[in-house]
């Protein structure tokens, strides 16, 4: 087995859809949108490596008493006039939307067939606006943490 060097950085977010992998890349001064034919397991695949760095990767955190932060939900570029980014925790049952305001809310109790609806909708913001909004509780995140 030959082993190489990867750095991921620059990786914001990623995604699957249609048989291509869809990678958002900090360039510095602008984002950069990526699609590369790949199948699914090399979606789940970097799904699982960002959970195992994630639990592993900070040494700090696991000897000193800080207090416990959840792991950031993965967020997903969207083509929509309303929202930048979409994400979600199956575990917790969580949908996160970024707004192209900067604000982002977390939507409790949401199902998994609805995720995979509004992120396979032909429009995140009608599918949102009738599905979502009003329907779930909401809480709107500080994003200065």
């Amino acid at each position: 087995m030959k082993l190489s060097k990867v750095d991921l950085s620059s990786l914001v977010a990623i995604a699957h859809s249609d048989g291509y992998l869809q990678l958002l890349l900090d360039r510095g001064d602008e984002l950069e949108f990526l699609e590369i034919p790949a199948p699914i397991q090399a979606y789940e695949g970097l799904q699982e490596l960002n959970e195992a760095m994630s639990t592993t990767g900070c040494a700090y955190a696991e000897t000193t008493a800080l207090p416990f932060e959840e792991e950031p939900i993965l967020m997903l570029p969207v083509v929509s006039s309303m929202a930048m980014a979409v994400g979600y925790d199956r575990n917790e049952q969580i949908l996160q939307v970024e707004f192209q305001s900067g604000a982002v809310y977390q939507y409790l109790g949401v199902d998994e067939d609805t995720w995979e609806d509004l992120h396979s909708s032909d429009s995140i913001g009608s599918f949102f606006n009738q599905e979502i909004k009003g329907r779930y509780d909401c809480d709107r995140l500080d994003c200065a943490d």
